[in-house]
């Protein structure tokens, strides 16, 4: 049994549930989304991990790990994404679902309690968060902004993005910089954490086999608590065409070189041509089947990887490629080519046929795991209409010929990067 609801808590808060008996578990999350700022993406960045240590309840890890020991071994995390121009801050909670409780307590209703402890009221000292607590995630949020940097696929494309989208918003890491994150003052969170919580467009996601009217309430109750709320608003912005190309090389002493293509594809999520973009993009470079990766990798041998992806919240599409140094610009030319192959319509139905398969395998296969289910529904929060992800398997299904054309011919090239090798790995 399937049954999926969508309700408001109060202004600017959703709380959408995915009620499917056959999973033995739960998952609930709640997540912020605030426009990304330069000003603040270090101290919002932080919060989610800050928040995700402890309560006035439960003051410190050894409490808060015996509770969620309690509930069977319960998971609590933390985690920033970015959606479009947007700051996605999210708390989780994952248990086991309250048909396997021993006592027939509602594990769902203690996880929702729990979190709500967490949110609401924090382990205050003096109006701030405890000190070691901020210093050991200032340290964390670094290092996680260094492992970025470390896998040099993850950081050509942040730079990609960043070059590409220098004057908007997207162009700003979801961590913000290691700068601002050291400049961080503990006395600053706390209006951070009081203007998330008062001011932040909030999806409250709920999946899994649980009953959802007992966690709306508990969450229902925690926000009327806090009286009157005003959630702002959380445009993106669209460049619709390239005019002109942005072309970047910077040199690292790294064994493989990076190429990364960015493209502006004048289609975006709530656009009706959106799934003739992404069935587009999955023909150019999105399966062993497609075209990148049978002629740029597979028949040239033009570099150890290469791959197109679709970032539908802001219409961009990035081709990624790791190859030789020598071989940059010839993978570059080759990229090109096979673009124009697809404007030209020099493809065949067996080509379609295997992006649509693909796709729609994948579509379907977002039922199997709470994670993918939750992931598909947050990226549908800004979209003017939600669809099931086999509502979306079947829009694309029915894709023509001439639409992928068409939405191939609207895509042009904005930014080409290069991080170049010297073929020497540095210690």
């Amino acid at each position: 049994m399937i049954g999926i609801e969508q309700r408001s808590v109060c202004d600017g808060v959703n709380f959408r549930s995915v009620r499917d008996t056959k999973f033995k578990t739960v998952r609930m999350s709640v997540n912020f989304l605030l426009p990304i700022q330069k000003q603040t993406a270090a101290s919002n960045a932080i919060l989610p991990f800050l928040l995700s240590r402890a309560s006035r309840e439960y003051p410190d890890f050894t409490k808060l790990g015996e509770r969620l020991a309690e509930l069977y071994g319960a998971e609590l995390n933390a985690d920033v994404q970015k959606l479009g121009d947007v700051q996605l801050l999210s708390l989780s909670a994952s248990g086991i679902a309250d048909r396997y409780a021993l006592h027939g307590e509602s594990i769902s209703t203690e996880l929702s309690k729990l979190l709500c402890s967490i949110l609401f009221d924090p382990p205050f000292e003096n109006g701030l968060f405890p000190q070691d607590g901020f210093e050991q995630e200032k340290r964390q949020t670094i290092e996680l902004i260094d492992s970025e940097y470390n896998d040099k696929r993850t950081y050509a494309r942040q730079r990609c993005e960043e070059i590409m989208c220098k004057n908007e918003p997207y162009g700003i890491n979801r961590y913000g910089s290691k700068e601002d994150i050291k400049n961080l003052k503990r006395e600053e969170l706390t209006d951070v954490w009081r203007y998330m919580i008062q001011h932040a467009k909030i999806e409250i996601m709920v999946l899994g086999d649980c009953d959802p009217q007992p966690v709306f309430e508990g969450f229902y109750d925690s926000f009327q608590k806090l009286g009157k709320r005003s959630a702002v608003a959380c445009p993106t912005e669209n460049v619709k065409k390239a005019d002109q190309v942005n072309d970047v090389t910077e040199q690292m002493d790294i064994a493989q070189s990076k190429l990364v293509l960015g493209f502006r594809t004048a289609i975006s999520l709530q656009d009706e041509q959106v799934e003739a973009v992404k069935l587009m993009v999955t023909l150019f470079g999105g399966t062993p089947s497609s075209k990148l990766f049978l002629n740029v990798r597979e028949k040239l041998s033009l570099c150890y990887y290469c791959s197109a992806m679709f970032i539908s919240m802001k219409g961009i599409m990035l081709v990624q490629s790791g190859v030789e140094t020598k071989n940059v610009d010839k993978a570059k030319e080759e990229i090109l080519f096979q673009l124009e192959e697809i404007k030209k319509g020099n493809f065949d139905d067996d080509e379609i046929n295997a992006a649509k398969l693909s796709m729609c395998n994948n579509y379907r296969s977002l039922s199997d795991s709470l994670g993918g289910l939750e992931a598909w529904y947050l990226s549908q929060t800004f979209a003017n209409y939600v669809k099931r992800p086999e509502e979306e398997a079947a829009i694309i299904s029915s894709v023509t010929r001439q639409q992928i054309i068409d939405a191939a011919n609207m895509v042009t090239l904005d930014t080409v990067y290069r991080l170049v090798g010297n073929g020497v790995e540095k210690e």
